[in-house]
């Protein structure tokens, strides 16, 4: 992925953000504290402001001013888990494929988090996605899906996990927002 593609991705998955951020904070309100889509939306400007106008020599560049943005702007656990996944990606090899620096942003976060699928966490989105971009078949499809089988999972990781049995029926919100995440790499035609 080069700088303007690293730039596009980081424009659309803002603009998602912003736009579903009520959402994403309706999704957290009965199984989390209600802020996901506020924080995401104030972590997401803050990035944006702070990309405008530098130069960065690689997409590595982008992916650290993201995650020092989030890592610092966004409450909860959701800065640290998508500062984690960026400073992931950062870290990645420049010629890495998609799918390694993809890998290893989940890397971070599942040694952040210290979760695994079927946890109802963001991994439950990561891991799919990421598997369905190796296999060259990453559809907006294959993204809700995988988002929407949050549902019906047991919370055991993360705040979700104090509501116990009540978040079973409940859309993960860092797994809705992972699916805007992907959704908007995939609408700037990298995969």
């Amino acid at each position: 992925m080069n700088v303007e593609q690293a730039l596009e991705w980081m424009k659309l998955f803002n603009e998602k953000i912003q736009e579903q951020k009520d959402y994403l904070s309706e999704l957290d309100t009965p199984i989390g504290d209600g802020d996901h889509g506020g924080n995401m939306a104030r972590g997401m400007a803050a990035v944006m402001e702070n990309l405008e106008g530098k130069q960065f020599e690689t997409s590595s560049d982008v992916f650290k001013l993201v995650s020092m943005q989030l890592l610092s702007k966004v409450g909860g656990a959701s800065g640290p888990l998508y500062g984690s996944a960026f400073m992931g990606m950062a870290k990645a090899d420049s010629h890495s494929k998609l799918e390694e620096t993809l890998q290893s942003g989940l890397d971070m976060i599942v040694k952040r988090g210290k979760a695994e699928v079927g946890e109802k966490t963001m991994v439950d989105v990561w891991t799919p996605v990421i598997a369905a971009l190796s296999a060259g078949q990453l559809t907006h499809e294959i993204i809700d899906e995988v988002v929407n089988a949050t549902k019906d999972l047991l919370a055991t990781k993360g705040r979700a996990s104090y509501v116990g049995e009540r978040s079973l029926g409940h859309i993960d919100p860092g797994s809705f927002s992972s699916g805007l995440l992907f959704t908007a790499l995939l609408e700037t035609g990298v995969v």
